[in-house]
């Protein structure tokens, strides 16, 4: 059996044991395997051993007609308190997230949470530190304080930097941004900010939770998303 890669769209054939290891898998459980080509990590599930039925096709909601459209409300995340999001994953690449926050309990609370998911972290000291090694090394994520740079984000020259980056490297990476001002899991403010997850400071204490729970439904949307941009050459 085989499946592709969304990044190169590399074929990767799939071994008799790792076909076993994909079925014994529990219902939402997942394994990353690395590409061969480009390797970046291909995550696996038990929906490949399926037969793809056809969904009925349903016609397009009418958008709403109104001279104010409210946005959704933050999700609810009261289940962090008592919540465990498990998400067991086999990581055969090591990918690295850059951490710019100050030294402080929640940076290594961060950093003990990003290397528990299988990433290697690189936290630097300044801005100008940080964007030279942007520069020549390949990260798949990225953790930033707001108040990282003393007058707040607003005016962050790394912010800055990731907001005006080139596309065809900013797709590949996690962009997470932390913050008082912020709401956690708020997808509408994380786009507003032109990040892929933000969380308040309250909640770095869950950040594990938040991370496992994240980042697979980030690949799960835009995994799709970045091949067909791939296709086109974009």
């Amino acid at each position: 059996m085989n499946t592709l890669c969304h990044a190169c769209g590399k074929k990767l054939t799939l071994s008799d044991k790792m076909l076993e290891s994909i079925a014994g898998l529990k219902p939402g459980k997942t394994i990353r395997v690395k590409c061969p080509g480009c390797s970046e990590a291909i995550v696996l599930d038990s929906s490949i051993l399926a037969d793809k039925k056809a969904k009925p096709k349903t016609k397009p909601k009418k958008p709403a007609v109104a001279g104010f459209i409210k946005p959704p409300s933050p999700p609810d995340i009261s289940w962090l308190e008592d919540g465990v999001y498990d998400e067991e994953q086999v990581i055969e690449d090591v990918p690295l997230a850059m951490i710019l926050m100050d030294d402080s309990d929640d940076r290594d609370k961060i950093i003990e949470s990003i290397e528990g998911i299988g990433y290697k972290t690189d936290h630097v000291d300044n801005v100008k530190e940080a964007i030279e090694k942007m520069q020549f090394t390949e990260y798949s994520a990225v953790v930033l304080h707001s108040r990282f740079e003393s007058n707040g984000l607003e005016s962050s020259k790394f912010h800055q930097y990731m907001c005006t980056m080139d596309m065809s490297r900013r797709r590949f990476i996690f962009y997470v941004v932390i913050g008082k001002e912020f709401r956690t899991l708020y997808n509408l403010q994380a786009l507003a900010y032109s990040a892929n997850l933000v969380v308040n400071d309250t909640e770095i204490p869950y950040f594990n939770v938040i991370i496992r729970k994240a980042i697979p439904e980030y690949e799960e949307i835009f995994g799709p998303i970045t091949e067909e941009l791939r296709i086109h050459g974009k």
